[in-house]
């Protein structure tokens, strides 16, 4: 029997959720993925690319064409300066960035300090590259850092601090202070940041993602990820990018290129059409994600759940402690078979048993979908 490298791994709760609802068909609001098309504009590109023969290897840091668009973007957006032959790789989705950027600078010994309840590809990550995931556990309710255990966690064996804001599974969002203090924490030392940053344009109520980009002190030694799929409704394309200084984007490339050397030419040319031209499919975000977690929650007000408003991502959190004492593993599978209602127990995302009563709900669904799920939550 060959020994795992990753014994406590089994299948994923996302696996498990959204094949339950399959079976019982459940409303599906576990597995973060939207249930409406694609910009027009952006299926009509793909299509001309891949009729026009762009159907080969693009360059293994991904077209010129998009990293320029991506940089424009930046400049735009938080006022920093990217420079496309250097600074930009683009990848087969967020999840292989992340990957990637741990590989590369991760040794044997290695510490890795991330936060909990955290994205479940962290910490396997760390692991594979013989690294130590050191967790700290996000404050209660407002899924806040502590930032005195992070200064009091820090050793001279820390590598790399992974930050993710806006926050899956919380919904919640870093603030500037939050950034300053950890400029303030990692000023002076060789310790590296990884800030997951996904849901960029997914962030509500006139609030500003603070991404560490805005921070020249942390963009100095910082590798940023970021999504397609999350930004432009399809997740199935599997396409995202990484930003880091270029020291760090050589180091990042080294692994890059044997991981999967480039990715799919046609989606990239359309990305980067779409970008230049339809600027609005992503300075809209905010207000048409935030009309829909409005409508969730507002259908819920007659429900016995727990309500805190999202500031960011398609996520909305729903705490039934008034309703029942059951474990969130268990009660998320019988209401998928009883209510007819699919969700993600929010336990999963911590590396020790927690149980806080705490659901997650996905409301990147179609207005139907999200009145249709309310109403049979709010029968319990």
């Amino acid at each position: 029997m060959i020994p795992s490298k990753l014994p406590n791994t089994g299948t994923t709760i996302f696996t498990v959720m959204s094949a339950l609802a399959k079976e019982h068909g459940a409303i599906n609001l576990s597995q973060g993925f939207p249930d409406f098309p694609c910009p027009p504009a952006l299926q009509a590109a793909l299509e001309r690319y891949i009729e026009g023969g762009f159907n080969q290897y693009a360059h293994m840091a991904g077209a010129i064409q998009l990293r320029q668009a991506i940089a424009n973007k930046v400049a735009l957006t938080y006022g920093a300066k990217l420079n496309p032959e250097t600074d930009i790789t683009i990848t087969a989705g967020g999840t292989q960035a992340l990957f990637t950027a741990i590989a590369a600078v991760v040794h044997a010994g290695d510490e890795v300090i991330y936060f909990t309840p955290a994205y479940d590809s962290y910490a396997p990550a760390v692991l594979l590259q013989g690294g130590k995931p050191i967790a700290i556990e996000l404050e209660q309710l407002n899924y806040s850092i502590p930032w005195q255990q992070v200064k009091d966690t820090i050793t001279p064996r820390t590598r790399l601090i992974i930050i993710n804001s806006p926050h899956n599974p919380s919904g919640t969002i870093l603030s500037a202070a939050d950034l300053e203090a950890l400029q303030g924490l990692v000023r002076g030392t060789n310790i590296l940041i990884l800030s997951d940053e996904v849901y960029e344009h997914i962030v509500f109520d006139g609030q500003q993602h603070q991404s560490v980009l805005r921070y020249p002190e942390l963009a100095e030694r910082s590798f940023v990820v970021y999504s397609f799929g999350k930004t432009y409704h399809v997740t199935g394309w599997k396409l995202g990018y990484c930003v880091a200084p270029e020291a760090l984007m050589r180091e990042f490339r080294k692994v890059h290129q044997y991981l999967v050397f480039s990715v799919n030419h046609p989606a990239q040319l359309a990305f980067a059409e779409v970008m230049e031209t339809q600027p609005k499919l992503w300075q809209e975000l905010p207000s048409f994600y935030q009309r829909k977690r409005d409508l969730f929650i507002d259908k819920l007000k007659k429900s016995r759940f727990s309500i805190w408003p999202s500031q960011g991502t398609y996520f909305q959190l729903l705490g039934y402690e008034s309703i029942t004492d059951e474990v969130d593993t268990a009660l998320a599978e019988r209401w998928t078979r009883e209510l007819g209602v699919a969700s993600i127990p929010v336990s999963v995302f911590y590396n020790q048993p927690v149980q806080n009563k705490v659901l997650r709900f996905c409301f990147a669904k179609s207005d139907e979908v999200l009145e249709a799920a309310a109403e049979r939550l709010c029968k319990i």
